[in-house]
């Protein structure tokens, strides 16, 4: 049975999740997640004219990595259909001293409201599976980028190599979902969610055949710690 990725639903999810979800993401991911985003941020080494948008930026780590690495020097923007996710956001870019640098704005993935040819970077860290229409999304991220600009998507990934492969399956599917559902309790399940979306989402060359199709030039991957998360990048 397909991952049920209604939008209401997804967003109450995250939403009963968002006071822990940092807290949770640290724990489950041993600190790595941190090494992602620092990776990502240097595979992609932002410029210094045009603006930077992280789609699906949940509380917002990918936006304030980028923060960090430009300084000021363009404006930075996430976006995020859930609210509770965002107010944390929030929180986290007033307790970091980013003034108007960077912005944090609710908006649906597959409704961008943002000109077209805009942005250096689009961006969407551990976010794209969670919405509804995955290549709607894409699209979107795609128009808004600059020519010449690129997409990049960080996703978890299932490692290729054993006996990585196995421990990760093991991890993922009965670890992961008994803990996340101790420590941070919801009615949606959404760590028993995790492992279910990503085994369903595009991995690998699919992935970046999607790249393509949604209008990107050229696309690549970088496997992160043994594949276990993934950067895929496309030029416009």
């Amino acid at each position: 049975m397909p991952v049920d990725k209604r939008e209401p639903r997804i967003q109450q999810m995250f939403g009963e999740i968002a006071p822990r979800y940092d807290r949770m993401n640290h724990l489950l991911s041993l600190n790595v997640d941190r090494y992602w985003r620092w990776r990502t941020v240097r595979i992609l080494n932002p410029g210094d004219e045009l603006p930077i948008l992280d789609v699906c930026t949940g509380t917002g780590d990918m936006a304030l990595a980028f923060c960090r690495r430009v300084r000021g020097r363009v404006p930075v923007i996430g976006t995020d259909f859930c609210p509770e996710m965002l107010e944390v956001g929030e929180q986290k870019r007033l307790q970091a001293g980013f003034g108007s640098q960077l912005t944090f704005l609710q908006a649906d993935t597959q409704q961008l409201p943002f000109a077209a040819n805009h942005f250096q970077l689009v961006t969407a860290a551990f976010g794209l599976r969670n919405v509804a229409d995955t290549q709607a999304g894409l699209r979107e991220m795609v128009r808004v980028c600059a020519p010449g600009g690129r997409v990049g998507i960080l996703e978890f990934s299932v490692p290729r190599r054993q006996p990585m492969r196995g421990l990760y399956g093991l991890y993922f599917r009965y670890v992961l979902p008994r803990i996340g559902q101790l420590l941070a309790a919801n009615s949606h399940d959404a760590y028993r969610y995790l492992p279910e979306s990503v085994r369903e989402f595009a991995a690998g060359d699919a992935l970046l055949q999607l790249l393509l199709q949604a209008g990107l030039n050229q696309a690549e991957m970088h496997a992160l710690t043994g594949g276990i998360a993934t950067l895929y990048v496309g030029t416009k």
